[in-house]
């Protein structure tokens, strides 16, 4: 178990967070364009008229023409914020638009947030009921209770969408699936468990009655507030809805109840729970101390009395931590795709069991390395899904979604869910999305091509093996010592015997050495010294592709990359079509264009013949991956604009390529904002056949590639897949040095996808 150190906020850096620069943490940034007048008459005069028209005659087309679907509204009046209490409307704002933060960042959802200057819980009604025209959902949050109970009630009634207060049921979805694990690992039953609530507020009574609809027995929940348990007939301190969890024959303290209780609801104040009364608990503990920022008892001094204890907590650094950003963004997600009127019983219990689910699947590398702990696996520290977990959106989302269609409350259906998880990875990037399509293809097509990774040893490379084998990708093959590839796979809790292990350290393989030597006999190999080579990593992996005992290859996780090339061209070489290989990287912009940069890592200085080779190749590449290749050569000047022999090499490229590949749409010399800008490339150069709209964006020499996509990916924030070797006969794949699982899982869907594409050319 890993315990992250957690850095103290200082007063004075969280007030420089939300003052500096562009006040506060939200904008509202345009999504269409408004540079020209003709843009700006779209905008507005005269042109918005025609959706108002549009939409006076069918309201339901508010949901096509304007950002209303993917709207939610975070509202407060600022009565109960975290744990400030009743600071007032103005004083929960940056609390509002840091939820608004959250919904943006995990499910893409735009909000505003509105506090209302009101304590009257029917005037706040009546402005919130009044603003659906203009949203697509309401977040109701830091409300007082009980007043909560009736706000959220009425506005459910009037409104037709959805209405969640997220301090009620947010907490009550999370602890459910954390529930639903912790009872299936402590071999509890929902309908047998006693569970002892210290709180008695908005998120002890949601918590508990949802916990009713998992199976838990009413007359099995005791509640406690400051003044004990909370006894039928008991009359200080009551409110109907603490009424409604009154149990047992009469008064008692925390302390007593903690002896019958086999889960502990902690929704209080911090420290009123002792080590003593964590002993006393039955076998088998669960303990929920959700307080914050500090639990009823920490995490280590509950472990630390009983060691068959469940521990959750609010806090991040420690396992196991309920956060409400695991629920809300997905649930609206869900919601909103199917134009829901309301968020019910059925879709929170879907959210629930997705998450559960979810927690027991194994967490992806980027949380592993987020989290600093390898080890993570559903277990007593590993109940919920952690809040980065990018595979939450696409796991709750549809959950919710379907349990909305089912219940008839969805607007809008959805019939392919597929398609609808590939939109939502697209929420969380072009590039996630794009390698999904990818993923999916491959596996629909139920072929398993064989991979050769020659990084064995390294545990990343056994996470990716398990997840190549598990997704049905392909059949791994890892090089390296047998024996430490399985102690590795041991450590990290992957089963090994899904792949090939090849030991080259105690294999020689005779034909491969001798076939080296015959390929490399006038470049002074011998035998001897092919035997030697052979014993290398990438010379065996290349071997193998190159002799069909493999379809693809990737390598270099640990080597430069021209150490890992070099194998790849002596062994496979080049597609018989081309004179050389290339680098190439595919590129999404923020914008929304999806571009093909080469060379980036191959060709320092190509001849005109080797760019005409570039181009050929980088565009058989966009079209492999279903993208009409529109190549602009580029360079410093516009179509003559300027003569040199850097411009004239570009001429003869193109002049090539056109004879070879007529189909083909190309031109240049062009700027690279000609290239990909239809505004200047139609007003400036109307005759380009391009026109602004490139998809292949091929540079003159490997400098400006290279600093073009690093560029483009550090400063313009654009997402890259890559890099892909173009070019080459065989599919061979260069990991970057610094790749992480699912980068090496990426890597090899596309490598087992070109392989699969080169077996029907060939069959062609």
């Amino acid at each position: 178990m890993s315990v992250m150190a957690k850095k103290k906020i200082r007063p004075e850096e969280a007030l420089a967070y939300h003052s500096s620069g562009r006040k506060g943490k939200i904008e509202v940034v345009p999504t269409k364009p408004c540079s020209t007048q003709y843009e700006l008459s779209l905008a507005y005069s005269p042109g918005v008229a025609e959706p108002c028209r549009e939409i006076a005659r069918d309201e339901e087309l508010v949901y096509e023409y304007t950002a209303k679907g993917n709207l939610v509204a975070v509202i407060s009046n600022g009565t109960a914020v975290l744990g400030l209490g009743n600071i007032g409307a103005s004083a929960s704002k940056p609390v509002m638009e840091g939820k608004g933060v959250l919904f943006k960042k995990f499910s893409d959802i735009d909000v505003f947030d509105i506090e209302i200057k009101t304590q009257d819980p029917d005037e706040f009604i009546n402005t919130v009921a009044n603003l659906e025209p203009t949203f697509g959902g309401i977040n109701l949050e830091d409300i007082k209770s009980p007043e909560c109970f009736y706000i959220e009630q009425e506005l459910q009634r009037r409104m037709q969408i959805p209405v969640f207060h997220d301090d009620q049921h947010g907490t009550a979805i999370i602890t459910g699936a954390a529930l639903l694990n912790a009872c299936e690992i402590q071999k509890k039953k929902t309908d047998e468990i006693i569970i002892v609530n210290s709180g008695g507020g908005a998120a002890a009574i949601s918590c508990c009655r949802f916990y009713l609809l998992l199976g838990v027995k009413k007359e099995n929940i005791y509640m406690c507030d400051e003044h004990g348990l909370i006894y039928p007939g008991r009359e200080v301190g009551m409110n109907p809805f603490k009424q409604e969890f009154a149990n047992g024959t009469g008064p008692a303290t925390l302390a007593d109840m903690m002896k019958i209780a086999d889960l502990f609801l902690g929704l209080s104040i911090g420290g009123i729970v002792t080590e003593e009364m964590i002993a006393s608990m039955p076998p088998n503990p669960i303990v929920f101390a959700l307080a914050n920022p500090d639990p009823e008892i920490t995490y280590n001094d509950a472990s630390s009395v009983r060691s068959d204890v469940i521990v959750a907590t609010g806090r991040s650094d420690f396992p196991n931590q309920v956060n409400n950003v695991l629920g809300f963004p997905y649930i609206f997600r869900g919601a909103l795709d199917v134009r829901a009127k309301a968020i019910n019983d059925d879709m929170k219990l879907a959210a629930a069991f997705a998450l559960a689910d979810l927690a027991k699947s194994e967490p992806p590398e980027s949380v592993l390395r987020a989290y600093g702990d390898e080890t993570m696996r559903f277990g007593r520290s590993y109940i919920i899904p952690k809040p980065l977990d990018p595979r939450v959106l696409t796991t709750v989302a549809p959950a919710v979604a379907r349990a909305a269609i089912d219940t008839g409350v969805a607007r809008k259906i959805i019939t392919d869910f597929e398609e609808y998880e590939h939109q939502l990875q697209a929420r969380q990037g072009k590039a996630k999305q794009f390698v999904a399509r990818v993923i999916s293809g491959v596996v629909r097509r139920r072929v398993k091509k064989r991979l050769v990774l020659t990084d064995g040893e390294e545990p990343k490379v056994i996470r990716a093996a398990e997840i190549i084998v598990d997704e049905g990708i392909g059949i791994p093959i890892l090089l390296g010592n047998r024996d430490k590839i399985e102690n590795i796979a041991r450590q990290l809790n992957v089963d090994a015997k899904p792949f090939e292990i090849i030991d080259t350290y105690s294999i020689t393989n005779i034909e491969y050495a001798r076939r080296l030597a015959q390929l490399r006999q006038r470049k002074g190999i011998t035998l001897p010294e092919a035997q030697k080579m052979i014993r290398r990593r990438p010379y065996y992996g290349a071997m193998m592709v190159h002799m069909g005992d493999a379809d693809g290859l990737l390598s270099g996780l640990n080597q430069r990359y021209d150490e890992t090339v070099r194998p790849a061209l002596e062994i496979i070489g080049t597609d018989s079509r081309y004179s050389r290989v290339a680098g190439m990287y595919i590129l999404m912009t923020k914008r929304g264009d999806t571009l093909f940069f080469a060379d980036t890592s191959i060709t320092i200085n190509p001849s005109a013949e080797e760019l005409a080779d570039i181009a050929m190749m980088t565009a058989e590449a966009a079209e492999r991956f279903h993208v009409e290749p529109r190549i602009a050569m580029l360079s410093f000047s516009d179509f003559g604009t300027t003569r040199d022999d850097s411009v004239n090499k570009i001429h003869t490229a193109i002049d090539i390529v056109r004879k070879k590949r007529p189909h083909l749409v190309i031109d240049g010399e062009m700027q690279a904002d000609t290239a990909i800008f239809p505004d200047k490339a139609q007003e400036q150069f109307p005759f380009s056949s391009v026109g602004g709209n490139a998809t292949v964006l091929i540079f003159p020499e490997l400098n400006s590639a290279n600093i073009a996509y690093k560029l483009l990916m550090r400063v313009g924030e654009a997402e890259a897949v890559g890099p892909i070797l173009v070019g080459i006969d065989k599919p061979v794949y260069i990991l970057e040095r610094d790749a992480g699982v699912q980068e090496i899982v990426n890597m090899a869907a596309i490598c087992a996808d070109e392989a699969m594409d080169k077996d029907l050319v060939e069959l062609g």
